[in-house]
């Protein structure tokens, strides 16, 4: 059985981490699994946007697979540690927009999984933390950069050293999550609606503004709107961008092909 699951419908991928009596958590099979996926996701044009989400109804990911981290080696530790990095920051690299769909515990990696997609939705029951510090390590697959960074360095790290769960409620109002509902089906719907309200748009426009989003937020604005002007370069080009004034003019909405 697939430990991750993908379905295509209407240019919206679903990627579904799939160890539901095991809380969906990584063990190296998955990883390497999730890495296949994120690649031929990255290559398919006909995917406009992504949600990411766990097996059933407990868990998004409760982080690493710590049974499978006991039987390892130093040296099988660090392969692992650096293929849930790597793997993350592909995700987070991904040109299409990506949703996290929280449907329960995000704990360590799990919560790392979701702070590299672009939104994050969740049941309110969903508990969310970095809790590597309980278990005598640190978040490794980018939790101590990504959190400080949406959050800020005094709240991250109070969340981090103390190894806290907190609640959805409280994730949204520190800035973690983009929105909190209050059943499973409703998850799935928000997600889903937000994603079509975003394929409505021109996929390279789109594809581009979150380019120069994310390599503008690091660097001086001179720097990042320069960054913002090449973005713009490759829209200029485009047949969607001349579908769109076609479609302005006829009064219509446009048909946009990705082209």
């Amino acid at each position: 059985m697939s430990k991750v699951l993908m379905e295509v419908r209407n240019h919206l991928a679903f990627v579904t981490i799939n160890r539901e009596e095991q809380l969906n958590c990584f063990d190296y099979e998955t990883l390497l699994e999730l890495e296949n996926i994120v690649e031929d996701i990255k290559l398919n044009k006909e995917i406009r946007v992504v949600i990411f989400t766990g097996k059933g109804e407990k868990a998004f990911s409760a982080g690493a697979d710590l049974k499978e981290r006991r039987t390892l080696t130093e040296k099988e530790v660090r392969r692992n540690v650096n293929k849930i990095r790597d793997v993350f920051s592909m995700i987070e690299e991904l040109p299409q927009p990506t949703i996290a769909a929280i449907n329960g515990y995000a704990l360590g990696g799990g919560f790392e999984l979701a702070l590299v997609c672009d939104f994050r939705y969740a049941i309110k029951t969903a508990k969310i933390g970095l809790t590597e510090v309980s278990w005598g390590i640190i978040p490794g697959a980018g939790g101590t950069q990504r959190l400080s960074r949406l959050i800020g360095t005094s709240k991250a790290k109070e969340l981090i050293l103390t190894a806290r769960k907190i609640d959805a409620q409280q994730a949204f109002e520190l800035g973690i999550l983009n929105k909190v509902v209050d059943r499973m089906d409703e998850l799935s719907s928000s997600a889903i609606s937000l994603a079509e309200e975003i394929m409505q748009n021109g996929p390279l426009a789109v594809t581009q503004a979150k380019y120069a989003i994310n390599y503008g937020s690091s660097v001086d604005m001179h720097t990042g709107l320069a960054i913002e002007s090449k973005a713009y370069e490759v829209i200029i080009p485009s047949k969607d961008r001349i579908e769109a004034l076609e479609a302005f003019r006829e009064k219509r909405p446009p048909n946009f092909k990705g082209e």
